[in-house]
C-alpha cells in the first residue's frame, strides 16, 4: 500500500485484508463501525484505519474463533489491549510467512 494514501478501493482492501469483497459488504451491515466512503457511483472507498478494523474483526472471527455477529460486536467493544498485541503479532507473522514463501520460490 501507497505511504500517505488516505483511501483505498475495494479492490486495494481485498488485497491488504484478505477478505472478499461480499464478505466486506455484508460485515457494512453488521458493524456500524465499518462504514467506507462511497462516490457517486456506489464505489467505496476505505481508509486504514478501516482496514485495521476488518484485520481485527477477521482475527477474532479466526483466531479467537468467535463466529457469531453479536459475539464479535461484544469483542470490539471490549477492545482488550491483550487481542489487540495478538493481532499485531499475527500480523506480523502472516507478513514473515509470505516473505519466506517468496524466499523459496527464488531458491527453487
Amino acid at each position: 500500500m501507497a505511504e500517505g494514501k488516505i483511501y483505498y478501493s475495494l479492490r486495494e482492501t481485498v488485497q491488504e485484508t484478505g477478505i472478499p469483497a461480499s464478505t466486506l459488504r455484508y460485515w457494512e451491515k453488521q458493524f456500524e463501525q465499518l462504514n467506507p466512503r462511497k462516490d457517486g457511483h456506489g464505489n467505496r472507498y476505505y481508509t486504514r484505519d478501516d482496514q485495521e478494523l476488518i484485520k481485527r474483526i477477521r482475527y477474532i472471527r479466526d483466531e479467537l474463533h468467535i463466529t457469531r455477529i453479536e459475539a464479535i460486536r461484544r469483542e470490539l467493544a471490549h477492545n482488550t489491549k491483550h487481542s489487540d498485541e495478538r493481532q499485531s503479532a499475527l500480523d506480523i507473522l502472516l507478513r514473515v510467512k509470505e516473505e519466506l514463501c517468496e524466499i523459496r520460490k527464488l531458491i527453487n
